[in-house]
This record gives C-alpha cells, sequence and structure tokens, in this order.
C-alpha cells in the first residue's frame, strides 16, 4: 500500500470549488489521502500544486520537490490552463506531460493523471473548445500508456459534465465532483473500501427553461468569463503570488 502521496498540479488539485481561502481548500487530492490513510493511518501526503499553473509551470515548479520528497504515489493533473489560453498547443503540453510520466516512473512511483471532460458540455458559450480536449486526450492516453501511468478516464464519464459536479464558475469541481472524482481514482487503484458508486447519475433535474437557461449563460459569461480574460489581457493569474499549500510530506490527519 501507498505511504508517501505527493498530488502534483493546479487549482483542481489544489482543491478550489471545495472550500475558499478562508477556510481552506479541501479537493480531491486531500479526499484521496484520506482514502488512503484509511488503509494506512502513518501516511504522509503533500500537496505542490498551485491555481493557475500551466503544464510547463508545474514541471519547473513542482517537479524537483516532488523528486526530493521521494514518493510511492504521484498524482498529476496538468494541462487546462493551457487548453483554455490563446495559442494553445496539444503536442507542446503532452511533451511537458510525457517527460513528467517518464521521470517520475523512472523512480518507481505509482503515477496517475487524467483526461478532461468535455467543457463544451459544462459551459456552452466555450464549445468551440471540444476539439482541444479531444486532441489532449488524445495524447495523454498514449504518453499514459507509453509510460506505464495509471489513467482516469473522466472524458468517459457521463456524470461529470452535471452541472452539479461543477461550482458557479464551471472551471472548478463542486464539493460532490471533488468527492467523486477522488471516489474514482481510489476505486481505480483498488483501494481497501473503495467501489463504484462513483459511476452513479445524479437524480434528473427537470428541463429549464430556455429563456432561463440563455440567461444563466449570460450571467456566467459577466461574472466568471469575463473577468478570466481581464486577467489575461493584463497578464495576470489567479496563481500571482501563491505557494503551495502543502509543501512538505506530513502526516495526514482526518479532519
Amino acid at each position: 500500500m501507498y505511504t508517501r502521496y505527493v498530488a502534483l498540479g493546479d487549482s483542481q488539485t489544489e482543491g478550489l470549488g471545495d472550500g475558499d481561502d478562508t477556510v481552506g481548500h479541501r479537493g480531491w487530492a486531500d479526499r484521496l489521502a484520506e482514502h488512503l490513510a484509511r488503509a494506512d493511518p502513518g501516511l504522509l501526503y503533500a500537496n505542490l500544486a498551485v491555481r493557475g499553473r500551466r503544464a510547463s509551470q508545474i514541471r519547473a515548479e513542482q517537479m524537483s520537490a516532488a523528486l526530493a520528497l521521494r514518493p510511492d504515489l504521484v498524482t498529476v493533473m496538468a494541462g487546462m490552463n493551457d487548453l483554455i489560453r490563446p495559442g494553445f498547443d496539444a503536442a507542446a503540453v503532452a511533451e511537458v506531460l510525457d517527460d513528467m510520466f517518464t521521470t517520475l516512473t523512472a523512480t518507481g512511483a505509482h503515477v496517475v493523471t487524467v483526461t478532461f471532460p468535455d467543457i463544451g458540455k459544462i459551459a456552452p458559450l466555450v464549445r468551440s473548445l471540444r476539439p482541444r480536449v479531444l486532441d489532449l486526450n488524445a495524447r495523454v492516453r498514449e504518453a499514459a500508456e507509453r509510460r506505464g501511468v495509471t489513467l482516469v478516464d473522466t472524458f468517459a464519464m457521463e456524470h461529470i459534465t452535471d452541472a452539479r459536479m461543477w461550482s458557479l464558475d464551471r472551471l472548478h469541481a463542486s464539493p460532490d465532483g471533488h468527492a467523486r472524482f477522488a471516489a474514482a481514482v481510489a476505486h481505480t487503484l483498488g483501494l481497501p473500501g473503495s467501489d463504484d458508486t462513483w459511476r452513479q447519475p445524479l437524480p434528473p433535474l427537470p428541463p429549464a427553461a430556455r429563456w432561463r437557461a440563455a440567461a444563466t449563460e449570460l450571467r456566467w459569461a459577466g461574472t466568471f468569463a469575463g473577468p478570466w480574460i481581464g486577467r489575461r489581457l493584463r497578464g495576470r493569474s489567479s496563481g500571482d503570488g501563491r505557494t503551495a499549500k502543502r509543501p512538505d510530506l506530513t502526516p495526514w490527519v482526518q479532519g
């Protein structure tokens, strides 16, 4: 069983959408650590993820620290911040991920990575990005298979695009979304006590009136998409000045 878990990534792995900057962010990686600690109460856990980071930044800023911690389990979630920016290059992002997979697996660590969901179903106003998702996902699958990395294929999960799986900004999972993804990783790893209940669809919602759906999209564009674009134009990132929330391997204590 795993005793030294290190999480690498961006805002999803940091845990945005599951808590806030005042009380702290929980997120799927913390929830996975809970699963691991049930099997081994002596689990040591570090979370090096920082919001806003692109794949190349994750490699540059987090890899050396991760290797120094000598983990036996590493999760890598990277690429979405590249995908949603102008000038996205799927091949370049996949090359960064492949390099990370190669380096991490060479240490003997078990590495887990993910594909990304169909964001056009989550935020219809950005459905034009779907070809990018398909391209990057195909390359991630190839790299994972080539390097012996365990893949959690979120694109194939039908329930993953349910609005209730996402926070209001549609960029970060909701608490339920984080919990289900952590359960999916735990089940993929075959952790004791894990099962496939995370696959169960949510109860159906009544169909929304077309005018209400349109109003929701406009409100999302003004509240979340607009400010995000503004930061990009100013050369700013949500992660400016931030560091990892859990930079050292420390014992997991159930909250």
